[in-house]
C-alpha cells in the first residue's frame, strides 16, 4: 500500500505531507518536517484541529455519542465490570484475568498508605480552603516522599509510579474531606474494595463504623469508570505536557489536577449544583428555561448538552438509571426540593423542542452532581473525585508517553505579534 499524502502550496512551490492512518476515526496530516521544509508553523488555538500524540487508549466519536477504553463501549464496561479492572485495561491494553486482577488490587491495596507526615502538610491549610487547593498542593508534595525507586526509562518504574498514583489518591481525597470538617482521618481497610475503602475513608470515624451500602458502591464505582479517561481534553494534554520534561510522576498528575479545576472542565457537576440552589424551587423553573433561551441572556444552564458529543453523552445515559437506582435507596426520589428541580429539568430537556433541536440533553455532570448530593458529599468535593477517578487516565497517557518511540519533550510554537525591536 502506497503511502498518501497532502498537498501543500505555498507560493510557487508545492510540498507533500504524508498522511497517518487511523485506525478508527480522522486521519491525520504530519507536519512534523513542516517548519524545516516551509519556514512555516501552523495556527491551531486550542489545538482544535491538531492531534499532539499516537495514543491506543481511548477513542471517541462526539457526533455519534461514542466512547470506547481499549475497544471496549463504555456502557459494557459500567455494566460489567469494576473501577480497578478498567483501571488496569487502561494501563496495560487488556482487562485483566482472575490472577492478574487479584495481583493488581492487592498491589494497590499494599500502596493506599501515604507517608504519616503528610498529616503535617495537611496543618498547613485553613480547614476553609477548597479541597481542590488542599489535594493539588498535597499531590505534588508526594514528589518529596516518593522518589526513592522512580524511574520513568524502566518498566519496573513506570509500574510502581502507575500503582501509587491510582492507591493513593483516593486516601489523599478522603484525607482532605476529613481536614475540610476538622475530623480525624480513616485509614484503609485491605479486605474493602476500592470504591468501598473511598467511602469508608469518608464517611466513618475512629469512634464510628462506616456500613458500605452496596447500592452507593455500585453508583461511584460506575462514575469512577465514566470519569477514568476521556482522550485528550485540557488536563490529559496538561499531564502529557508537564510529563513530557521528565518530572516526577506525583507532580505531573498535581499539573493535571490544576488543569481539571474550573467549571470548564472538571468542575461542571460542582456548578450544576450551585445552579440548582440559584433556582431554588420548581416555581423559578419556567422563568430560568425562558432565560436560557434568550440569546441575548448571559444566564446558561449547567450540565446539559456537551462540546464534544453533538448528540449525547454516552456516559450520561448509563448515569441516568444509576441516578434513580441511587435517589429511590436513600429515600430521596420524592420530596427533596433541589432534587425535584433537577427531574423536573431533566424532563423539560428531554421532551421541550428548543433543547432537542439543539441537543442540549443532561449530561455525565448534571448526573454525577446529583447523585454525589444525594450521598452526602459536598459539591467543593465534586471535582476531587473527578480527580480520583481521572488519576488512572492521567498515568495511564504518561505511561503511554513513555513508551512511544516519537515521543519528543513538548515545545508548542506561536505566532508573534509584539514589537519587533525596541531601544532603551
Amino acid at each position: 500500500m502506497s503511502e498518501e499524502f497532502a498537498e501543500l502550496k505555498i507560493k510557487d512551490k508545492t510540498y507533500n505531507l504524508p498522511i497517518k492512518k487511523a485506525s478508527i476515526g480522522p486521519d491525520v496530516i504530519d507536519v512534523t518536517k513542516l517548519y524545516s521544509q516551509t519556514g512555516y508553523f501552523t495556527y491551531d488555538p486550542g489545538f482544535m484541529s491538531t492531534a499532539s500524540c499516537t495514543s491506543a487508549i481511548t477513542y471517541i466519536d462526539g457526533d455519534n455519542g461514542v466512547l470506547r477504553h481499549r475497544g471496549y463501549d463504555i456502557k459494557d464496561l459500567a455494566d460489567n465490570k469494576n473501577f480497578l479492572e478498567v483501571s488496569y485495561l487502561l494501563l496495560h491494553g487488556d482487562l485483566p484475568n482472575k490472577a492478574e486482577y487479584k495481583d493488581f488490587s492487592t498491589k494497590i491495596a499494599d500502596h493506599a498508605l501515604v507517608n504519616e507526615q503528610t498529616r503535617n502538610i495537611f496543618g498547613a491549610f485553613r480547614h476553609s480552603a477548597h479541597p481542590m487547593a488542599v489535594i493539588l498542593s498535597v499531590v505534588g508534595s508526594l514528589s518529596a516522599f516518593y522518589n526513592d525507586t522512580f524511574d520513568m526509562n524502566s518498566v519496573e518504574g513506570r509500574e510502581v509510579a502507575a500503582l501509587r498514583m491510582i492507591a493513593k489518591m483516593p486516601t489523599i481525597a478522603a484525607m482532605t474531606y476529613k481536614y475540610s470538617l476538622g475530623q480525624a482521618f480513616v485509614y484503609p481497610l485491605d479486605e474493602l474494595s476500592f470504591t468501598e475503602n473511598f467511602l469508608h475513608m469518608m464517611f466513618a470515624s475512629p469512634s464510628r463504623k462506616y456500613t458500605v451500602n452496596p447500592v452507593l458502591v455500585k453508583a461511584l464505582d460506575k462514575i469512577f469508570i465514566l470519569h477514568a479517561d476521556h482522550e485528550q481534553n485540557a488536563s490529559t494534554s496538561t499531564v502529557r505536557t508537564s510529563g513530557s520534561s521528565g518530572p516526577n510522576p506525583f507532580a505531573t498528575v498535581s499539573a493535571g489536577i490544576a488543569s481539571l479545576w474550573g467549571p470548564s472542565h472538571g468542575g461542571a457537576n460542582e456548578a450544576v449544583i450551585k445552579m440548582l440552589e440559584e433556582i431554588g424551587s420548581i416555581e423559578n423553573i419556567p422563568n430560568c428555561i425562558k432565560r436560557a433561551k434568550d440569546k441575548n441572556d448571559s444566564f446558561r444552564l449547567m450540565g446539559f448538552g456537551h462540546r464534544v458529543y453533538k448528540n449525547y453523552d454516552p456516559r450520561a445515559a448509563v448515569l441516568r438509571d444509576t441516578c434513580r437506582e441511587v435517589l429511590e435507596e436513600l429515600g430521596q426520589l420524592k420530596g427533596n426540593p433541589m432534587l425535584d428541580i433537577a427531574l423536573e429539568l431533566e424532563k423539560i430537556a428531554l421532551h421541550d423542542d428548543y433543547f432537542i433541536e439543539r441537543k442540549l440533553y443532561p449530561n455525565v455532570d448534571f448526573y454525577s452532581g446529583i447523585i454525589y448530593k444525594a450521598m452526602g458529599i459536598p459539591p467543593a468535593m465534586f471535582t476531587v473525585l473527578f480527580a480520583v477517578a481521572r488519576t488512572a487516565g492521567w498515568i495511564s497517557q504518561w505511561k503511554e508517553m513513555w513508551e512511544d518511540p516519537e515521543f519528543k519533550i513538548t515545545r508548542p510554537r506561536q505566532l508573534y505579534t509584539g514589537h519587533v525591536k525596541r531601544e532603551l
